[in-house]
Order: C-alpha cells, then sequence, then structure tokens
C-alpha cells in the first residue's frame, strides 16, 4: 500500500508540474517574463529538467532581466545531466561559442567592409587640372572621368545588392551568437555601410565639382582660343583683299 501511495504521489505531482509548465510556456507566449520566469524558477528549483532548460534559455537570451551566461549554463548542465536533448544541444553551442569567440567578434565589431570598396570596387580619383588647353588633354581627362564614373557606379550598385550587410555573416556564426551580439553585429555592419557610402558620395562630390570647374575653365579657354584664331584669319583675308 505504501509503495502504490508512493507511486500515485509522483503521479500527481508530474501532473501538477505539467500543468504549471503549461502555464508558464503560456505566459512566455505573452510575453509575460516575469510571469513565467517565476513559475520556470519554481519548478527548476524542484528538479523539472524541462524548466531548467527553459529557464536557462531565459537567462542566455536575457529575456529574464539581464543576459548571464553562467546561470544559463549552469541549468543547461543540470537538465542535459537528467537527459534534456535540448539543454546537450545547447551546452555544445557553448563550447562552440568559446572555441570561435574570434569570429564573432569579427563580425560584432572587427568587420570594416574593406572588400566593398578595394578591387574592382576601387575607384582612384582622376587627376583632372585646372583648365586643359590640347585637345590630347581634353579627350584624356573626359575618358578618366568617364572610367571613374563606371568604377563609382559599379562600387554603389554591389554596396546596393549586399545589403544589408548582415547577410554577410556565415550561418554558422550567426547561429552562435547570442541576441546581445546579433543586434550589436547589425549595428556595426549598419554603420560600416554607412561610412563607406557617405565616403563614397563625398568623394564623388569633391570630384564632380573638380571636374565642372575643369570643364567651365577649358571650355573658356577653347572660346577664347577659337575666338582669337577667327579674328586673326578675318583680319588675314582682310589684308590679302587690300593686298589686290
Amino acid at each position: 500500500m505504501k509503495r502504490f501511495l508512493f507511486c500515485l504521489s509522483l503521479l500527481v505531482s508530474g501532473a501538477v508540474y505539467a500543468g504549471e509548465l503549461e502555464d508558464a510556456n503560456a505566459l512566455f507566449e505573452k510575453k509575460d517574463y516575469p510571469g513565467a520566469l517565476k513559475i520556470y524558477t519554481k519548478l527548476a528549483d524542484a528538479g523539472n529538467p524541462q524548466a531548467q532548460q527553459l529557464l536557462g534559455q531565459m537567462y542566455w537570451y536575457g529575456e529574464a532581466g539581464q543576459v548571464d551566461e553562467a546561470r544559463a549554463k549552469a541549468l543547461f548542465e543540470k537538465s542535459a545531466a537528467k537527459g534534456n536533448k535540448v539543454a546537450q544541444a545547447s551546452l555544445g553551442v557553448m563550447q562552440q561559442r568559446v572555441e570561435r569567440r574570434a569570429d564573432i567578434d569579427y563580425w560584432v565589431k572587427g568587420y570594416d567592409g574593406s572588400e566593398l570598396k578595394s578591387g574592382e570596387f576601387r575607384c582612384p580619383a582622376p587627376r583632372i587640372p585646372a583648365l586643359s588647353k590640347i585637345n590630347d588633354e581634353i579627350e584624356r581627362v573626359g575618358a578618366a572621368v568617364a572610367n571613374w564614373q563606371t568604377c563609382y557606379n559599379k562600387m554603389v550598385t554591389n554596396l546596393n545588392e549586399v545589403s544589408p550587410l548582415s547577410k554577410r555573416i556565415p550561418q554558422d556564426i550567426a547561429t552562435l551568437m547570442s541576441k546581445a551580439e546579433t543586434d550589436a553585429s547589425h549595428a556595426h555592419l549598419e554603420r560600416v555601410r554607412l561610412n563607406i557610402a557617405e565616403e563614397a558620395k563625398v568623394n564623388s562630390r569633391l570630384i564632380m565639382a573638380d571636374f565642372a570647374a575643369w570643364r567651365s575653365a577649358t571650355e573658356a579657354y577653347v572660346d577664347q582660343h577659337n575666338q582669337t584664331v577667327k579674328k586673326a584669319k578675318s583680319e588675314r583675308t582682310m589684308e590679302e583683299r587690300r593686298g589686290d
């Protein structure tokens, strides 16, 4: 009889835990994190492996009020020791995070987007003189600016195509990031994109301003030169007629 009563008490206790776990899950789905935290903590302290795993995730993602990796790991270890597969996988992820820390930090704060403005996307400013007086130089400057414009358009097009830069984070690294790291990496990468775009825009304005000044000065010189030539030709014609 005692054995039967003991088994019965275990069944009742399990049913109560299951009901409370469902309540906690429902609160969590509604984003009532304090309410879910209270129940998960109670069940985890009582030794429920699923509650330990779920509570560990709340500390892992900061839903328990703050990110606490040490507490999350301790809860995962307790749950994993009782055979919880999700907790075991979480511990595996935590170990990989240690091994891949340099890769994670690179995308959180180290990436500088250098490949987006180098190689075929490196567009050095063309040499533009104050003005040009001979046709060969006029043609050279015009061709150099046209080539730069083609390169600039290609760079801008590529930058737009690869944006947002968060798409460049390798999937195996992205899956190892915590929510805070994911948010930080996205913010960092957006700053990198904006800096590259702004730098390109400023350089473009400077180059086009120099080009406009060169073209204005060169056209003025050419007009003046043509007028001088025309006047000289007219004077020679008049002299020839007087000589006749």
